[in-house]
């Protein structure tokens, strides 16, 4: 069968009018990451028809992926993340506009990495500060949106990063601390409401220190909506989103949703106290539930 942009997407014309559908099949957006996240991220906008990507990872597919990721297969064991997504997005839409970067971003390509995009999703492993504050510092300076969406329990937690608004740098306040506090204070700000604290049924899987923690599909395809629905919005003037220092969170597990206020970011009392109860988990002073 012959591909066709219009037919292939003609079930989004109702929720988007052909000529916003046409506004996307132009729009370039660039994605760090191929894991549970990042790959859902390129599901999800490729579904949409969104027509340019820039992607970027460096890893391969291991078992230990398989709960989670997009393009988690036992036919995809050992093959690069980014090779099987450019497929996968391909195989969604063969006119798909496609730049990879196969030994991720790091500060020699960040500029090239974000050369034209008008939105940067982002879908980093949790522990690759460096490189995240970077890519972030980058897309304000160079005025691009910059959205995050983590996966947490059953649910995720929404960022967005408005170039005329707060940067990322002033809502985590990362700098001056060393590693295990820059990543308390990165968890403690995607989640401010810790919806998904109440039913980790074994703490001991979160191991911080040997980076790992346990993680869920549902969480993960939570992520690419929200990011796909965060996109069309920026992308098509659809009205306003809540930009830093608010942050979403949506938990399917508990029903509920909420959106939270943190003036001044992690400096913001309500955030020291939640330090509190976060720092313990980094340094392995956790025990198994009863």
């Amino acid at each position: 069968m012959q591909f066709d942009y219009a037919r292939a997407f003609s079930r989004n014309i109702g929720w988007v009018t052909e000529a916003e559908q046409a506004k996307l099949r132009n729009a370039r957006v660039a994605i760090a990451g191929m894991g549970g996240v990042g790959g859902k991220y390129v599901e999800t906008l490729a579904r949409l028809g969104v027509g340019k990507l820039v992607i970027a990872d460096f890893d391969e597919f291991d078992l230990h992926n398989m709960n989670r990721q997009a393009g988690s297969f036992m036919s995809t064991m050992g093959q690069s993340k980014l090779e099987v997504m450019s497929r996968i997005a391909r195989d969604i839409n063969p006119e798909m506009e496609i730049r990879a970067f196969p030994h991720g971003v790091n500060a020699e390509n960040v500029d090239e990495f974000l050369e034209g995009v008008d939105i940067y999703a982002d879908a980093l492993d949790v522990f690759a500060l460096d490189i995240r504050r970077m890519v972030f510092a980058k897309c304000k300076e160079k005025h691009i949106p910059a959205l995050t969406a983590a996966p947490l329990g059953m649910g995720t937690a929404f960022l967005y990063f408005d170039p005329a608004g707060m940067s990322f740098e002033d809502y985590f306040k990362l700098e001056g601390h060393e590693k295990d506090e820059q990543l308390a204070r990165f968890i403690v700000g995607l989640s401010p409401a810790m919806l998904n604290r109440s039913y980790l049924v074994d703490p001991t899987s979160v191991n911080f220190g040997e980076r790992r923690g346990p993680s869920t599909p549902m969480a993960c395809a939570l992520c690419g909506g929200v990011m796909g629905s965060a996109v069309l919005k920026l992308m098509l003037g659809r009205g306003k989103l809540r930009a830093a220092p608010w942050s979403m969170q949506f938990d399917a597990y508990r029903q509920k949703l909420t959106f939270n206020w943190r003036p001044w970011g992690n400096a913001n009392p309500l955030q020291q106290l939640l330090l509190l109860f976060v720092r313990p988990l980094l340094r392995g002073q956790v025990s198994r539930s009863k």
